[in-house]
């Protein structure tokens, strides 16, 4: 399959091991992150008076923002899971008395994370640009669908070609209207049509007005002494003809903010001459930064087998811990490095790879230590140094018994 990487049996194993882990991990982290925000989606379309089915167009539109936050812990979890798995079934021990080093072990999960690592770079650099924009121009769309909402009781508006509308009361949905008002003058006739009830509803033509209980008088200019002629007729139910929908106001061009920017745009407005120092410096800033966290997915094995492993010796939830902040500690980091960068205290460069660095060299350490005695990590004997210096403290301080 790969000529420059041949995998074998056990490698395919490896991979089956950490392909349901990592799925389930993945779909639990990206629902568990979109659910928080669905409950202020669906107050944000009831607010504005958006149908339900705009809800699943925002939350469509969030899902590469949430994907790369839940990629790095479910690729995490799943190595730490199957490490944990080969280890309670004396698999590792049987693959290392065979002569199967643990670097050799973990081959297939570097594999999977040069993968992910490219995969990353095309979702930081290309994807999630393009759906915060598209989730900005969604959100504009919602929230200027109700504009009945904002209308006010008693007040005369104009909603265009010439239609003036108004409404007695306005009920707390924006959508149902009593005593409605509507006048239009167009080519010598005068329409004022008048009903005890409205509703604002959707339909295949666009937003319209549900009258009930109306009548409409037309005013028509005509030659003759009079001038005019008047009609009136009533009406028990209609709807208004004409769509009220109101123009989306279009939202300024993609790009105004960094985030919205591709990885080769980025790239272009950070060269000199191409834009302002403070716009060069977020344009740098960005850059490094998307690059920096696609950058992370090979050093995660270095950091999650070795902790996985240590589960043999009941030592879990340590790892799970240490493993945990550890992606908290880096992904708050490459913030940091990032808001140096743009104030322009640190170059972009130094500001966001010192700290990947840093987190690199814990990763390849850890890693290197569990190489002799697999089970045995740096993070496992901190914890069994601070139990010992505990039990001690405990022993000190515990009352003697009486002879």
């Amino acid at each position: 399959m790969f000529p420059w990487f041949p995998l074998d049996r056990l490698d395919r194993y490896a991979l089956r091991l950490i392909a349901g882990p990592f799925a389930m991990a993945l779909v639990a982290l990206l629902l568990a992150q979109l659910l928080e925000r669905l409950l202020r989606l669906f107050d944000l379309a009831a607010s504005a008076g958006a149908p339900p089915s705009s809800v699943l167009v925002l939350a469509a539109t969030l899902v590469p923002h949430y994907l790369g936050l839940a990629l790095p812990m479910a690729f995490t979890a799943a190595i730490f899971m199957a490490a944990a798995h080969m280890c309670d079934d004396n698999e590792l021990d049987v693959m290392l008395v065979a002569g199967r080093s643990i670097a050799r072990v973990a081959s297939p999960y570097f594999l999977l994370a040069l993968f992910l690592c490219i995969f990353s770079l095309y979702l930081y650099g290309q994807l999630q640009p393009l759906a915060r924009y598209g989730y900005h121009v969604a959100v504009n769309r919602v929230l200027q669908t109700g504009w009945d909402a904002r209308v006010e009781e008693n007040r005369f508006i104009d909603i265009g070609q010439g239609i003036t509308f108004s409404a007695d009361v306005i009920e707390g949905d924006g959508r149902d209207l009593r005593g409605v008002l509507m006048a239009r003058r167009s080519a010598g006739i005068e329409d004022v049509l008048t009903a005890a009830r409205g509703h604002l509803v959707h339909t295949p033509e666009g937003l319209q007005l549900q009258l009930e209980d109306g009548q409409i008088v037309r005013q028509r200019d005509i030659p003759g002494p009079s001038g005019t002629a008047i009609s009136v007729s009533r009406f028990a139910h209609g709807l208004s003809g004409r769509d009220f929908a109101p123009g989306v106001e279009p939202l300024a061009e993609r790009g105004a903010s960094v985030r919205e920017r591709t990885m080769q745009e980025l790239w272009r407005d950070m060269q000199p001459g191409r834009a302002e120092v403070i716009d060069r410096r977020k344009a740098g800033a960005e850059f490094h930064g998307r690059l920096a966290r696609a950058m992370t997915f090979p050093l995660l094995p270095l950091l999650a087998l070795p902790l996985g492993m240590a589960s043999k010796r009941g030592r879990r939830t340590p790892g799970v811990v240490f493993a945990v902040l550890a992606l908290l500690a880096i992904h708050h980091a490459l913030q940091l490095g990032e808001s140096l960068a743009e104030s322009g205290r640190l170059p972009a460069a130094a500001a966001v790879w010192t700290p990947f660095v840093v987190f690199a060299v814990l990763s390849l350490w850890i890693f290197r230590s569990s190489l002799a005695w697999p089970g045995d990590n740096p993070v496992l004997r901190a914890v069994m140094t601070i139990e010992a210096w505990v039990d001690r403290a405990r022993t000190r301080h515990r009352p003697k018994k009486a002879a």
